[in-house]
């Protein structure tokens, strides 16, 4: 991975808010209506208890999985260095946690993680909704509320969509063992599997490293940090693990009998996430809105990388949901923030976040069939005023700038039409030839000093990204860069917008922390079917290396069906129910062992010395195929060169 020098000492402290960047908070507070306390009062209401201390401690010790103490600097009015609406968001996010009654018999941990984890009272245990990204906080999360509401069992787990801060803390939950007999319901949408492990293996270390940026894992909190993830709190970063579900809803109107609780399901199946369901609680007039609606403008595509979500779809989902249930809800509650009490009220709120999604989507195709690019479009879609002011369509998550340009890349693709960027340079070369045509490095900088001096961050961002992708060593533009992004992270109203700028900022001066190779969780890894896993192993295989290679391996399962797998034209394939007479090597285990092994989670020689793996044949083909997959590291340069490719041909 490349490395380059920290700046200097004296280079890498933050900066004070510019006079620009103080005019752009202010801009802020003269547009909103500070007196609406409504969300305060929501996010209030109810509330039960919380932990004596807002920590939450790792299961092996030594670290904190999560902390909110270190946000109690969210008091008082907005510091010139953050978004006075975001500032607003982060209160509500920080200040507001523990347990909370939504109606009797509906209850909410909110703020133990980025999401929130619901228990519904049925008649034997609790029903768990959602059981956060990691099972320490949502262990936590059951033992506040049983605690205060009484112990009891869980009785089922359901997840909502497939995304990771709503399924992967299930084993502080519930064991493998319960889910795998069926003993403990764990529902789930239709291609949750496929879903998750997609997202969340298959592109894992890309999608986990963007990730770190978008939620400010590196970044410490303070006014000049850390602040909020907008969607909630902080991510809670502690053990994952992972379990198949064992009761799948497939069409709108299906329902279940659950532990006594009747459920009334409706499919919005790609539209915040791929694999998602909402339902409605006729026993509790009660409608979950799982992640499709939220207090904020949501992202239709998410910084941290994902498949461009359908805004159309959304919009049409959530008027579905009020067409289905709006006559008969009186509460509305989700999988992150806070309910909204009343039909009237939950009805203006879900026609508004309805109208956000539509809106975003009409107009970015309105001004594409005039001719705009995805960047012009950005530029122009604003919001209504009935849209605009209302906190929850603000964009403290997604951004209506770059939803907008997700929009058209759903229906157009990231090309717009015009030759000239059909066949662009990489990034690095791009750049040497812009400071060769500019004058060399010294000259963009000093430009880009007048620039930064007139507030025109954007512009000195653009400029000064061709410095360092070509050089950078070149300290003073490196360090103008970094003090841009902090800027320009200081006025964005969107969390992953400012944990971007200001992570950004953090790399230019410090240089990448220590990373580690990529691989998934121990818990994960041996709850994910075989399929998928294979599907992750063929995304590792790195074609130079097996250049030419011809290879087949036998893999008995002492527990499931045998597989061949084959690697050739440099690409892996494996072959359930399948043996190969001719195979290189014969390798019997169990499929635990085999998937512990392939994610890196054990070792051959481990598994051989418990009797749990056996090698016929060519003892050597088993090392031959580990070597031929590459390790992902985890903290690879963003905002800086990565490797040159072509230093190693």
């Amino acid at each position: 991975m490349t490395d380059y020098t920290p700046l200097p000492e004296a280079m890498r402290a933050a900066k004070p808010a510019t006079a620009h960047t103080q005019a752009a908070q202010q801009q802020v507070k003269d547009t909103l209506d500070w007196t609406d306390t409504r969300s305060f009062d929501d996010a209030r209401r109810g509330f039960i208890a919380t932990l004596d201390a807002p920590t939450i401690t790792h299961a092996n010790g030594g670290r904190e999985v999560y902390d909110l103490a270190a946000l109690g600097f969210l008091v008082g009015e907005a510091p010139d260095t953050v978004n006075p609406s975001l500032w607003r968001q982060a209160q509500l996010n920080a200040r507001h946690h523990g347990l909370y009654e939504v109606v009797d018999g509906i209850y909410q941990v909110r703020s133990f993680d980025i999401a929130n984890m619901t228990l519904i009272r049925g008649e034997v245990g609790w029903i768990v909704i959602d059981p956060l990204t990691s099972s320490e906080s949502s262990g936590a999360a059951l033992t506040l509320a049983n605690k205060h509401l009484g112990e009891r069992p869980v009785t089922a787990v359901i997840h909502t969509h497939s995304h990771a801060d709503h399924f992967a803390g299930v084993l502080g939950v519930v064991t493998p063992e319960q889910a795998a007999s069926g003993e403990v319901p764990v529902i789930a949408p239709l291609d949750f599997v496929d879903e998750s492990l997609s997202e969340n293996v298959l592109a894992g270390n890309a999608m986990n490293r963007r990730a770190t940026y978008m939620y400010g894992n590196l970044l410490s909190p303070s006014p000049t940090g850390f602040v909020t993830c907008g969607l909630g709190a902080r991510l809670a970063l502690g053990t994952t693990g992972f379990v198949v579900p064992n009761d799948i809803v497939r069409e709108t109107g299906e329902t279940r009998l659950i532990d006594g609780v009747r459920f009334e399901f409706q499919m919005t199946m790609g539209t915040e996430a791929p694999s998602e369901f909402v339902f409605y609680l006729p026993d509790f007039a009660a409608l979950c809105m799982s992640e499709i609606t939220s207090h904020h403008l949501h992202n239709v595509y998410t910084p941290r990388g994902a498949q461009v979500r359908d805004a159309l779809d959304w919009s049409n989902q959530i008027n579905e949901s009020i067409e289905l249930f709006g006559d008969r809800l009186e509460v509305q509650f989700a999988s992150h923030h806070w309910p909204i009490w009343g039909r009237d009220a939950a009805l203006t709120y879900l026609g508004k976040q309805r109208d956000l999604y539509k809106f975003i989507h009409d107009q970015t195709l309105r001004l594409a069939n005039l001719g705009y690019t995805k960047d012009e479009i950005a530029e122009q879609v604003h919001l209504p005023d009935s849209l605009a002011r209302e906190f929850y369509n603000r964009d403290y998550y997604g951004t209506v700038h770059h939803n907008a340009r997700a929009v058209y890349v759903k229906y157009l693709g990231y090309f717009d039409g015009n030759p000239a960027t059909l066949f662009a340079l990489p990034p690095v070369d791009a750049a040497r030839r812009y400071l060769d045509y500019m004058g060399g490095a010294d000259a963009v900088v000093a430009k880009a000093r007048d620039s930064y001096a007139d507030g025109d961050y954007r512009w000195v961002a653009e400029v000064l990204n061709h410095v360092v992708m070509a050089d950078p060593e070149h300290i003073e533009g490196r360090a103008l860069l970094a003090d841009t992004f902090e800027q320009l992270g200081y006025q964005s109203e969107s969390a992953p917008w400012r944990n971007f700028f200001l992570s950004g900022a953090l790399e230019l001066r410090e240089g990448l922390p220590a990373g580690s190779a990529f691989q998934a969780s121990a818990g994960m890894a041996a709850n994910i079917p075989l399929e998928n896993l294979f599907q992750t192993m063929a995304v590792r295989l790195n074609a130079e290396r097996v250049e030419g290679v011809v290879l087949t391996i036998n893999v008995e399962f002492s527990d499931t069906e045998p597989v061949v797998l084959s690697i050739e034209n440099s690409v892996l394939h494996a072959r359930p129910g399948r043996r190969h007479d001719d195979a290189e090597a014969t390798i019997q285990t169990d499929s635990v062992s085999f998937k512990l092994l392939m994610a890196g989670a054990t070792t051959a020689p481990e598994l051989i010395a418990e009797s749990k793996l056996r090698i016929d044949g060519n003892v050597m083909a088993l090392a031959q195929l580990g070597g031929y997959f590459d390790r992902f590291e985890r903290r690879y340069p963003l905002v800086t060169p990565r490797r040159d490719w072509r230093a190693t041909e």
